[in-house]
């Protein structure tokens, strides 16, 4: 049976049931969701409002959610139930389509913003390395027959992920009000995130490498600034990712919880600490004989050399101390020790920061 979502007023010496008036809702719900998306039950980020499809049709809300799915929100309008489940079908073969530049240029286009500051102001976070892995349709109406939430079973079933939320708008007391009920549990309609490849995201430039500086009592910045490299250790899991970067490609040192504090160039290949040399005044001298703020060692390596912290030499063009560290809005952040740094929003940043020298 059709869901339905009835309201009585209780402050009476009896229920009343409050009646709604649907026709309003079609005419003000739209803007509500708009204004505030996160009344479909979780934090969403509008993308854009009326969105083209390029295939003759129009979106009404088109948003992304915290983990970089897209959200497809069509309202029911006038149509009949079986025409809007046809029509944002559709809507979901145009969505899955879509890149993640084309999630960002959609951005741009509808709001005139920049998308990754807005997901990090929304979020708290950075946007995923790819978005739109997986997409959502969501049908927003008044009322559904029961053939078309069967139909909405039958798809939900087969791994589509599509669902209805009900709307009721009532008015009591000078007031506006609406219930939500959605017709499915909304974890029960959503299936498993697909594979994207890389080419689905911002394509990398085959130089820049996000580095994951942990300042600590093993290693302190001040030390790589000074003497010019980046260290990992304390398992093979770390130490094997400094190794990625080669000589000539450019590295983004971005300290965890401050910002980006350095940018330069590979100058050589990553070697344990107790090999490492650096070239100070001139003179090449081993980085162990130098004085330093970190200890560089970890317990136990002595037994497992797989715990021996890595280094990796670099020739700043720019460093800043942890204080000054560089992280304005949506610039990529992640907790790999080095990764390709492809966020096109990012590097332009990057630039600017190292021509600040």
């Amino acid at each position: 049976m059709p869901t339905d979502v009835a309201t009585w007023r209780i402050d009476g010496p009896e229920p009343v049931e409050v009646t709604p008036t649907p026709l309003a809702l079609e005419r003000q719900l739209e803007d509500a969701l708009a204004a505030r998306p996160d009344i479909l039950g979780e934090q969403l980020l509008l993308i854009g409002r009326q969105v083209p499809t390029g295939m003759g049709g129009i979106v009404d809300l088109v948003a992304v959610d915290a983990e970089g799915a897209l959200h497809v929100i069509e309202l029911k309008r006038d149509r009949t139930p079986r025409e809007v489940v046809a029509q944002v079908l559709d809507y979901g073969s145009w969505a899955e389509s879509l890149t993640h530049d084309d999630v960002l240029a959609l951005y741009a286009d509808h709001t005139g913003g920049v998308f990754e500051a807005a997901f990090e102001d929304r979020f708290g976070s950075s946007p995923p390395e790819v978005l739109n892995t997986t997409h959502r349709l969501t049908i927003v109406a008044a009322v559904l027959d029961d053939a078309t939430e069967r139909i909405l079973g039958y798809l939900a079933r087969g791994q589509v992920s599509i669902n209805a939320v009900l709307f009721r708008h009532f008015e009591a007391d000078g007031g506006q009000y609406l219930t939500r009920a959605w017709v499915r549990e909304p974890s029960a309609a959503v299936p498993p995130a697909r594979k994207r490849s890389r080419g689905s995201a911002e394509p990398w430039n085959g130089i820049d490498w996000y580095a994951n500086f942990g300042h600590n009592e093993t290693r302190a910045w001040q030390d790589a600034a000074r003497y010019g490299f980046i260290s990992a250790g304390g398992g093979a899991r770390y130490s094997r990712q400094i190794r990625h970067p080669q000589v000539g490609s450019r590295v983004n040192a971005y300290v965890p919880g401050k910002g980006y504090v350095g940018v330069g160039e590979v100058t050589g290949p990553a070697v344990p600490f107790t090999q490492a040399r650096v070239v100070v005044d001139g003179q090449t001298r081993a980085l162990a004989d130098l004085p330093l703020i970190g200890s560089y060692r970890h317990a136990g390596e002595d037994g497992d050399p797989d715990l021996r912290e890595w280094v990796l030499p670099v020739s700043w063009r720019r460093t800043v101390s942890i204080t000054e560290a560089y992280r304005p809005d949506g610039v990529f952040a992640k907790q790999h020790i080095t990764c390709k740094l492809s966020c096109v929003f990012t590097l332009n940043l990057l630039a600017g920061f190292a021509d600040d020298a």
